[in-house]
């Protein structure tokens, strides 16, 4: 079972920016957390703030790595692009089962995040639990499978 983890923008301050927000475990910790969770399950983590990696990492999970399901933290490109939304529509078109998650409620935030262009295309959307929201996702995708 391989399980890729995606993050998007700003993530890469995850533990340090707005920790009243999105906490103050990294994602370092949380990656260590969930390997020994799931000890036989393969993660393979990635992070950018650029929207065309992202999209690149998602049609590789198909067409080279073959991952059996994705986690995704789209960040701010979740509620702006429409070029990701297709690359997770093209995922989950070969079946591969994608779970977003948002670590803070983007539903009491300011409105412009209220709305998600992924969730639709998602098994399953994880809004407002934190860094265990991922920890949730993996727990979905192995339910699928």
């Amino acid at each position: 079972m391989k399980i890729l983890i995606l993050n998007g923008p700003n993530l890469n301050l995850l533990g340090k920016r707005s920790p009243k927000i999105y906490g103050a475990m990294s994602m370092e910790s949380l990656l260590i957390d969930i390997q020994q969770t799931w000890p036989d399950v393969f993660f393979h983590y990635e992070q950018t703030n650029h929207e065309g990696v992202l999209i690149d990492l998602l049609q590789q999970a198909v067409e080279i790595n073959r991952v059996d399901g994705v986690i995704i933290n789209p960040g701010g490109y979740g509620h702006t692009s429409v070029a990701l939304r297709d690359a997770v529509e093209y995922v989950v078109e070969q079946a591969i089962p994608v779970v977003e998650v948002h670590i803070s409620n983007i539903l009491g935030r300011e409105a412009f995040r209220h709305q998600s262009l992924l969730s639709d295309l998602c098994s399953y959307t994880i809004i407002g639990h934190g860094v265990n929201g991922y920890k949730e996702a993996v727990a979905h995708i192995l339910t699928k499978h």
